[in-house]
């Protein structure tokens, strides 16, 4: 029986399998990197896709490797390990988890938003989640002190609850529907807060741009805002339809004999609604800018443009990972 033939090692697996310039092409990557199934592979899968990646990378075929298995390694590997460091992301922090645990902290957060008590405790809940996802997921290698951590994490915490009680009290005169809505002000208002506090180191000292081919050219602080309010956009843009859409049902629902009869059912249905919109909401929000941005020179703060033109005067456009 013939072998088949070796796999070049000229396939660039630095960057996506699909074309990163089109909506379709970055939709189809965050499919596969936000796919829950990634959480049930063994550590051992694990290893054995990050050996893949890194031997091949380094220049070593696997004999018997085959195109697709290579590919599957690559998603196996950014699943689970951070695209700077190369850590092993924390289980709930990775992006494959977004959907399992996104849906239980906005279902609970739509079925329990009647009580203060619970207001308080579903968005400590979420900000906590939200805090390790925004750690997890930051762009660039620089660690992060464990008081800036405490401190981001108390600021984001207290702007959310706070913003969620002032929200409930608002609308507490208003229809029913409007009140359903007061989780999903105070997650985009959080967002705002979380986000950039959970990455004010790379505000403050920027973070790293490269040239085309990754060669690394210096830290921005410009690159940095541009990568968080991206970040921020797509983050509300994930939990709006979550958000916008079961409120709507489950107060048609709710009018019904149905829900009256088994109220039991409230949480699990709402649950269920969030998890079929996050499935999409997810990937395709994701996708809205390239997982590697970019920006003109001419944008960049003035020492690093000048840092910048010294090494390279034609360069138009720098490159950064705008994290997720």
């Amino acid at each position: 029986q013939k072998m088949p033939p070796s796999l070049p090692a000229t396939i660039n697996i630095r960057e996506p399998r699909w074309d990163q310039s089109t909506f379709q092409g970055r939709a189809k990557h965050f499919f596969m990197v936000t796919d829950p199934r990634n959480l049930l592979l063994s550590g051992a899968t694990l290893e054995e896709a990050r050996r893949v990646v890194e031997d091949y990378r380094a220049g070593t075929v696997h004999p018997g490797l085959t195109e697709d298995q290579l590919w599957r390694a690559k998603y196996i590997y950014d699943s689970a390990f951070h695209p700077d460091t190369g850590e092993k992301m924390i289980l709930v922090g990775r992006m494959s988890a977004q959907v399992p645990m996104n849906m239980t902290i906005t279902g609970c957060m739509l079925t329990f938003y009647r009580t203060t008590p619970a207001v308080l405790f579903w968005q400590w809940v979420n900000q906590s989640f939200n805090a390790i996802v925004n750690y997890t997921n930051r762009s660039g290698d620089a660690p992060i002190t464990p008081s800036q951590l405490g401190t981001a994490y108390v600021s984001a915490t207290t702007g959310a609850v706070v913003t969620a009680l002032g929200l409930k009290s608002l609308t507490k005169h208003l229809p029913a529907i409007i009140g359903r809505y007061v989780p999903f002000a105070a997650v985009a208002a959080a967002n705002c807060i979380n986000i950039p506090l959970m990455r004010q180191r790379e505000l403050k000292l920027g973070i790293p741009v490269t040239d085309e081919n990754g060669n690394r050219l210096g830290e921005s602080t410009a690159a940095a805002q541009k990568a968080i309010f991206q970040v921020v956009v797509s983050r509300i843009g994930m939990a709006a339809p979550a958000m916008a859409i079961p409120p709507v049902i489950m107060n048609i629902l709710e009018k019904r004999a149905f829900l009256k009869r088994y109220p039991y059912l409230n949480a699990p249905l709402q649950v269920g609604l969030v998890g079929l919109c996050l499935v999409f909401a997810t990937p395709l929000c994701c996708a809205l800018f390239p997982q590697k941005s970019s920006m003109p020179v001419s944008s960049l703060e003035p020492e690093v443009r000048d840092q910048i033109r010294k090494k390279d005067p034609w360069l138009e456009t720098v490159y950064f990972n705008k994290g997720l």
